[in-house]
């Protein structure tokens, strides 16, 4: 490379939480550079998953955290360009991005989820991946049927 690596920003916890995994998603929820609404609709969603889950004995943090990582995926297919044909490669997932492609779709699959509030999409994707269902759920359990379809290329890594 000819540039050096750029430095890691160091993120501020929240200030409900006090968590910086916290911050790291209501950077992925802003839009427009507004953190002020971002942090009110993750509270006003993480309030209603509470009140949906009243018989788990989870705090709606703990349940938030739960749904991330069962939407986490372990591995995903890269294409490489071998010999003038271009295969899928399966690949495991660096620990920063298995964090970063979970909270994206857990952010992209509420966004097009139907309902009235932003805060009430979330809530329920939330609730859905908690349960291990939903469509961020889908999408790494597709990623991870194209990895085992063409587990025979996965020689190629490298």
């Amino acid at each position: 490379m000819r540039k050096a690596k750029p430095r890691k920003r160091i993120l501020l916890p929240d200030p409900m939480f006090n968590d910086v995994e916290v911050t790291r998603f209501v950077n992925n929820l802003m839009l427009d550079g507004k953190k002020s609404i971002a942090y009110t609709i993750f509270y006003d969603a993480l309030e209603l998953v509470s009140k949906k889950m009243k018989d788990a004995d989870k705090s709606p943090l703990e349940i938030w955290k739960q749904a991330l990582e069962n939407i986490t995926p372990q591995v995903e297919v890269k294409s490489k360009r071998i010999g003038g044909a271009t295969f899928q490669v399966p690949m495991e997932v660096r620990p920063e991005r298995k964090v970063s492609i979970s909270m994206k779709n857990l952010v992209l699959f509420s966004r097009k989820r139907a309902g009235k509030s932003m805060a009430e999409k979330l809530a329920s994707e939330i609730v859905d991946a908690y349960n291990s269902q939903g469509a961020a759920f889908k999408r790494k359990e597709e990623m991870h049927r194209m990895a085992e379809a063409n587990k025979a290329f996965a020689h190629f890594r490298f």
